[in-house]
């Protein structure tokens, strides 16, 4: 049995694929398993995977798409290892990242993951240092220090802290909470963290950057920006928190986020359903609410063209 079991769920990314599994051969410890589960990729994905032919190496194919959670349960189901970690087709593992958080997981039993900060790249495989530097800012890394944090539902609900391509889980920690919900595309990193703080978890961070996050143009657009917002509410509505202050935050983001997806809705012409959302989340913001009624009432053509231009004035 492996010690540690890496999973990289992909998807039409034989481009970044070699990338990202190469990384895992070039970490500084040997004792683990990578596990490829392909969600029916179309593109040269199989024949990037006829390359690897190390024995520690399996490629789980599906022969259709099965979903993004359903595609990474694949390859959970068949890990073997003791410790367990997903990283995304498009990103890389620094090459001491295995070795430096399995060590803190093998002398304290009662820690069950271990997450790090990390670099932000470009499709050019190039650090960005700047953005690197405010991404960390922005999700509260540079405001923890290194063990346990004092209140892990805050740190992962709240600030957001942790990234599930960046830490490395106890699997039975995983198996207790029955890891990512099936069916989503979106959000399910979130929630794979509430859960296990709500379950009593012990996370510890690591204040170092062992991997690499791809941002890149595609993960941008209304294309993605709606599925991303319904998966959010999903996920927001799963819970319902004892501590009153985070159960305000709960409901203000409940807020935010059906005043979003109103709005998109009403942009794309799906009006009775945005206007619904818009009304309920009026407490966000007052007076995008009102704005986005009123652009609902215009043909589909004009407020499509006004959205982009509101848009683009704020961008």
């Amino acid at each position: 049995m492996p010690k540690i079991s890496v999973c990289i769920p992909t998807y039409n990314r034989a481009h970044f694929l070699s990338y990202a599994i190469d990384s895992v051969f070039a970490q500084t410890i040997s004792d683990w398993e990578l596990i490829v589960c392909d969600d029916g990729s179309q593109d040269g994905t199989p024949e990037i995977m006829q390359r690897y032919t190390d024995p520690r190496v399996r490629y789980v194919q599906h022969p259709r798409n099965v979903g993004k959670s359903n595609n990474m349960r694949s390859g959970y189901e068949v890990a073997s290892g003791k410790y367990f970690i997903k990283f995304d087709d498009d990103d890389r593992l620094n090459p001491e990242f295995l070795e430096k958080t399995s060590e803190i997981l093998d002398r304290d039993a009662a820690i069950d993951f271990v997450g790090t900060d990390h670099w932000i790249i470009n499709s050019d495989n190039q650090r960005d240092p700047e953005q690197t530097d405010k991404n960390s800012q922005k999700w509260g890394r540079t405001e923890l220090t290194e063990g346990i944090p004092r209140s892990l539902l805050e740190i992962v609900f709240v600030k957001q802290s942790f990234q599930v391509g960046a830490t490395l889980f106890r699997m039975q920690a995983l198996q207790d909470v029955d890891y990512m919900r099936p069916n989503i595309q979106n959000c399910e990193d979130n929630d794979l963290f509430v859960r296990l703080a709500l379950d009593e978890k012990q996370g510890y961070y690591l204040p170092q950057r062992l991997m690499e996050y791809r941002v890149h143009p595609e993960q941008q657009g209304i294309d993605r920006a709606i599925p991303y917002l319904k998966d959010k509410l999903s996920y927001l509505e799963n819970f319902q928190f004892t501590s009153s202050e985070l159960e305000q935050i709960r409901r203000s983001r409940l807020a935010e986020t059906k005043l979003l997806l109103g709005l998109r809705l009403i942009e794309i012409g799906e009006t009775e359903q945005g206007r619904q959302l818009v009304r309920f989340g009026k407490s966000a913001s007052v007076s995008k609410a009102y704005a986005g009624l009123a652009l609902s009432l215009l043909p589909k053509s004009l407020r499509q063209s006004l959205f982009q231009r509101i848009r683009k004035a704020k961008a």
